[in-house]
């Protein structure tokens, strides 16, 4: 702390640098997703052959899937990692890794070369979630917790924005155009300095390090350890699924996050072929009244996101998740079965946004507040990353469900369903934590375990 800061403004100014670092971050690795479904197409035409990406749609999906499952594997370490070593070394280090080789992934020359580089930047960009939400949520007070972790997840949002004007630019109608993207998409590795230089590790989790550190000389020392104390020893993953409480959350935060990730995949995907589909013959430029859709979802899809905060700042947690839940129900639907002009249908697709795209706040929220510091980025990237796995086989999968169905105005529809799943369990994930303290090291060692802090703040 500088001489000149007082206590109030040096937390501050942890708090604005560890934020700034983490929505960096995560700007990117939005930036990262939707470059490649914009020109995941023209690289398989390049490197394959003309044509292939329209005669043979596996290849795209096949870059797409890639992209999730490393995203999944980096994920799942990841949280482990920031377990142990740190919110801010596991972010910084990510970060660099995903920009280094999603630099490397411009200059392929061809596809199984692109394949490979392709998932190491997504292991990167899996990895730098955990940490950052993690760090984010540990420096938040508790009262505006949802709007800190709201303006975070928009952080992904606003990459989608970047990477839309992005190829608008570098488009100009080479084949190589698409390397610029990921040229660009090396632009974060200096990101990773500014986490070096001004990001510090939250004081709740040097706190846990440091009990589990004692705890493990203690035992090395041949000195009497308790149960409890014993548990920190034990590896993250053993503590969450040891404990019956925590697993059942582990397991309903898992179908929660599933119906949000199946539901916005299947919108967020299909939108761009859909509106091609829709808007052909209706209007005078078809590749510019898709973009237009595109950026109308993902606009106000960033106000879904921070408004989410805000609900579950007022109204609490679930009770926000189930807004959110009810309203992609009603919304799917409507933009994939009801006829509309080329205006309602941008607003139709906006609409989708806010309650499909902006729902995305809880999963960075709520999983956060249910678990103890030691086993919290572990828990959070469990939930986050193991819908990954599922979603990347239904991207491989995407044409056969198109054709399964039918259409896809119907194949959108029933995967949007599974919202209801999301409404129905949430009810029953867990204590309601709006405006609660976070959990701190306490060991959970059985069903009834609520956190100390939070029985102290007025548990219901």
């Amino acid at each position: 702390m500088a001489i000149s800061d007082s206590p109030v403004l040096y937390q501050r100014r942890i708090q604005r640098n560890g934020f700034a670092g983490a929505s960096l971050g995560w700007m990117f690795d939005g930036y990262e997703t939707f470059a490649t479904v914009l020109v995941a197409p023209a690289i398989v035409n390049q490197l394959i052959g003309p044509g292939t990406a329209q005669a043979h749609p596996i290849y795209v999906g096949g870059i797409l899937a890639t992209t999730l499952v490393a995203w999944g594997f980096g994920g799942l370490l990841s949280g482990i990692l920031a377990d142990y070593i740190g919110r801010r070394r596991v972010l910084m280090y990510s970060i660099l890794w995903y920009s280094i080789f999603a630099g490397a992934a411009a200059f392929s020359q061809n596809y199984a070369v692109f394949l490979v580089l392709r998932f190491l930047t997504g292991v990167g960009m899996g990895a730098e979630w955990g940490a950052g939400s993690s760090l984010v949520s540990e420096i938040w007070d508790d009262k505006h917790r949802g709007k800190g972790i709201a303006l975070l997840q928009g952080s992904f949002g606003v990459g989608f924005l970047v990477a839309a004007g992005a190829w608008q630019a570098v488009n100009q109608g080479s084949p190589d155009d698409w390397r610029w993207m990921y040229i660009l998409g090396a632009a974060p590795a200096l990101v990773s300095l500014f986490v070096r230089r001004r990001v510090k590790d939250p004081d709740i989790w040097v706190a846990a390090d440091r009990k589990r550190r004692d705890v493990r000389t203690r035992i090395r020392n041949g000195e009497l350890v308790g149960a409890g104390d014993r548990q920190l020893t034990k590896s993250t993953l053993a503590q969450l699924f040891q404990s019956p409480e925590l697993r059942r959350r582990l397991i309903l935060l898992f179908l929660a996050a599933l119906s949000t990730t199946m539901g916005w995949w299947a919108v967020s995907s299909w939108i761009p072929l859909f509106s091609a589909q829709q808007l052909a013959g209706k209007v005078p430029n078809v590749s510019t009244a898709i973009t237009t859709v595109v950026v109308a979802y993902n606009v106000v899809g960033l106000a879904g996101y921070f408004l989410m905060g805000v609900l579950a700042d007022w109204l609490g947690r679930k009770p926000a998740m189930m807004i959110y839940f009810a309203g992609s129900l009603v919304v799917v639907p409507l933009l994939f079965l009801t006829p509309a002009s080329p205006q309602l249908f941008v607003v139709l697709a906006a609409i989708n946004g806010f309650f499909t795209m902006g729902q995305w706040t809880w999963v960075a929220l709520y999983p956060a507040e249910l678990f103890p510091t030691q086993v919290r980025a572990t828990a959070i990237t469990f939930v986050f990353n193991t819908t990954r796995f599922v979603v990347a086989a239904g991207t491989l999968l995407s044409a056969a469900a198109i054709h399964f169905f039918g259409s896809i105005s119907v194949a959108a529809t029933v995967l949007g369903s599974g919202y209801i799943v999301g409404l129905l369990v949430t009810p029953w994930i867990g204590p309601e934590t709006k405006g609660l303290p976070l959990p701190g090291s306490e060991v959970p060692d059985d069903k009834t375990w609520i956190p100390l802090e939070t029985a102290a703040a007025g548990h219901k």
